[in-house]
């Protein structure tokens, strides 16, 4: 029997509530009174109970009418939804979003962008591959992602077919663990020092990809695909190596992970680009999606 139920019968039944009678509830949804009446009845079948109490004059609930409220409330709250979204896919389309983020992006950022798209972007469909290296420019090429946040120093997939823009940048540390030899070390280290100890070293495992390393000091390397990975092993001392300041800020501070001050050697901050195919045309959501990534006065700057 439930599947009888209208909204028309719930909005009858919320402004009845509302209005403190029959009469008013027609005069706010401007139908007669005998058609409130009836959608009420019709709701009480339905439901088998009893909405009102019957034996006073003013539209009183019962029970089970205080119980069923709220949820023909919501109901109605979650059909209005519907129909603003339904307007507007029908207005601007279902904007979808494909985007491959580097794992060294700053996840907060990501995800302060992703709230202020949603909420100026009510349809948007978002695609999300969190990728490495050469990764995201792949996923590009092969039509899986419009946009890819890539790497400045990591090798385009094709020049050809791609294409790069500045977004912004992020700001490198290099850390060991308390335990860690290094931590010890006079500072400030140089690179030979650094080079005689495992370096931590995060590498793309896609088959095929060109192989790029970065501010690497030696032979001894420790390769893993995992930016997670990489932190934690750098936590329990089995390494050194170069981390996006905003990742360990908190291991920094609880003493986790120390600071490793370099003597002539310099690792420059992490540049991060848009990476897409030439010639392809941004939708005005993905162009949104761009601006929030390179505001610099959202990513995370601990000092």
């Amino acid at each position: 029997m439930l599947d009888n139920v209208t909204i028309n019968q719930l909005r009858a039944f919320v402004a009845v509530c509302d209005e403190g009678s029959f009469s008013g509830a027609a005069r706010k949804l401007r139908r007669a009174q005998s058609a409130i009446s009836h959608a009420i009845k019709a709701l009480e079948s339905a439901f088998d109970v009893e909405l009102f109490e019957r034996n006073t004059r003013k539209a009183q609930l019962t029970a089970a009418g205080h119980s069923l409220l709220p949820d023909a409330r919501a109901v109605i709250s979650r059909t209005e939804e519907m129909k603003n979204r339904a307007s507007s896919i029908a207005d601007a389309g279902a904007p979808q979003v494909s985007v491959a983020i580097d794992a060294y992006f700053p996840r907060a950022h990501l995800i302060d962008c992703l709230w202020t798209l949603q909420a100026e972007f009510l349809t948007a469909s978002i695609n999300l591959r969190i990728t490495t290296m050469q990764g995201g420019e792949n996923l590009v090429l092969e039509r899986v992602c419009a946009l890819a946040v890539t790497i400045d120093n990591v090798p385009e997939v094709n020049p050809d077919a791609m294409e790069r823009h500045w977004l912004c940048e992020a700001e490198m540390v290099t850390v060991c663990a308390l335990t860690h030899p290094l931590a010890s070390t006079p500072a400030p280290i140089p690179k030979d020092e650094f080079g005689r100890h495992v370096q931590i070293v995060v590498t793309d495992n896609q088959p095929g990809t060109e192989k790029t390393q970065q501010g690497v000091a030696g032979k001894r390397q420790w390769l893993v695909n995992d930016l997670g990975a990489k932190r934690d092993l750098l936590k329990a001392g089995l390494g050194w190596g170069h981390m996006p300041r905003h990742l360990v800020v908190r291991d920094l501070a609880n003493g986790q992970l120390v600071e490793l001050e370099r003597r002539a050697w310099h690792v420059g901050s992490l540049t991060f680009m848009i990476s897409q195919r030439r010639g392809y045309d941004l939708s005005s959501c993905e162009l949104r999606l761009v601006e929030l990534l390179g505001n610099p006065q959202s990513i995370p700057n601990p000092a």
